[in-house]
């Protein structure tokens, strides 16, 4: 019997050993996920045509207009890069079969589901079906092609590169996976053979396309707009490992840092921070928004945070126009209105910083 060694980013091990219908990986380029995937099927393929089993694993994108667009590029790499698989299969510029010897007869088919979707229910004994770029693949298309996948044993591969918490791919696949689902998420740190060429455009795109450098890299959705103040400090941050769970250190002070909304403005939204400063950080420990409501929303939301954790004293720090009139009063006199013996608001308003003042928060925001 042989023994053939497949070499595979760790993380991927647990996604091929043992049974499962369905196996995958997202995240963001240079991960080696779409290579390893390539690999495994025609390991998978081979393995099916050495026990005397016939079929075919269909290789499928929402979009292929030709072959130049589908997965044949990516499965005649991985057979040509291994000699076990070259000695059993055919590669031609057009197909990858297994070879005549082999007990059974296997063949990498090629679709897009856009336009072909419904044409997929003819063909027969799909042993394998593997959706690359499965990102845009819709609900519709989901729908119609897992059933069509029905030979004992088939297994369903998907991969790709998050772009919306909307998708029909993230909903089925991340948002509520099949049971007993093999799926992970695979990024450029888990590949050990990433490559220095790849290297040097990841530093190229997180210096000068920060605010695309999450997306492409790190598998995160496309929420991050073009131009956006602080993209490149938040991608710093999150490759330093700095976005994560933070204390509450009991014996610091509570502060508050606000962002004003008239009650009856649908437009604009009431924002509250709620932080501490520790030696040199400034630790952000929750987050408040909301729109059109009252004064007395917003204070039971912060007094109940407050109770719910023991605390008795809280700083409330209001921009300028918290010396502005609000109804009746200004938002310094609600606020220290609000404090009582349980407890107490201390309330400052920041002075206005002049024409300046929207750049200079931005600056210090940055710093």
């Amino acid at each position: 019997m042989t023994t053939v060694q497949i070499e595979l980013p760790p993380k991927l091990v647990p996604v091929f050993d043992g049974p499962a219908r369905y196996r995958g990986a997202y995240g963001g380029r240079g991960s080696g996920k779409t290579r390893s995937f390539a690999k495994m099927s025609a390991v998978i393929g081979l393995i099916a045509a050495q026990e005397g089993r016939s079929g075919i694993i269909l290789c499928a994108r929402q979009y292929m207009n030709s072959l130049d667009e589908s997965s044949l590029a990516e499965i005649k790499a991985a057979v040509v890069s291994d000699p076990w698989l070259m000695a059993n299969y055919e590669v031609g510029e057009k197909f990858v079969r297994t070879r005549a010897h082999l007990p059974g007869r296997v063949d990498f088919k090629f679709v897009g589901l856009e336009r072909n979707v419904d044409s997929i229910k003819s063909k027969a004994q799909i042993l394998l079906c593997w959706i690359d770029e499965a990102e845009p693949v819709t609900e519709t298309a989901w729908q119609k092609l897992t059933p069509t996948v029905r030979e004992a044993g088939s297994e369903i591969w998907v991969t790709w590169n998050p772009e919306s918490e909307r998708s029909a791919t993230h909903k089925r696949f991340r948002e509520d996976p099949p049971e007993g689902a093999k799926i992970v998420e695979l990024n450029y740190t888990d590949n050990p053979w990433f490559p220095d060429v790849l290297e040097y455009e990841r530093q190229q795109d997180f210096l000068n396309r920060p605010d695309q450098y999450g997306h492409i890299w790190i598998g995160d959705f496309k929420t991050v707009y073009e131009g956006a103040y602080y993209a490149k400090h938040l991608a710093q941050a999150k490759d330093e490992g700095r976005i994560t769970r933070v204390a509450r250190e009991p014996m610091m002070s509570i502060r508050t840092y606000h962002d004003l909304a008239g009650s009856s403005d649908r437009a604009d939204a009431y924002t509250i921070w709620v932080c501490q400063f520790v030696n040199k950080e400034i630790r952000l420990l929750d987050y408040y928004e909301t729109i059109g409501q009252s004064p007395e929303f917003h204070i039971n939301w912060l007094k109940n945070w407050c109770f719910d954790r023991q605390i008795k004293r809280c700083v409330v720090r209001l921009p300028h126009d918290g010396t502005h009139t609000q109804i009746d009063q200004s938002w310094e006199g609600i606020w220290r209105k609000a404090s009582d013996d349980e407890l107490k608001f201390q309330v400052t308003s920041i002075s206005n910083q002049g024409r300046s003042a929207a750049m200079t928060r931005v600056n210090a925001a940055r710093m």
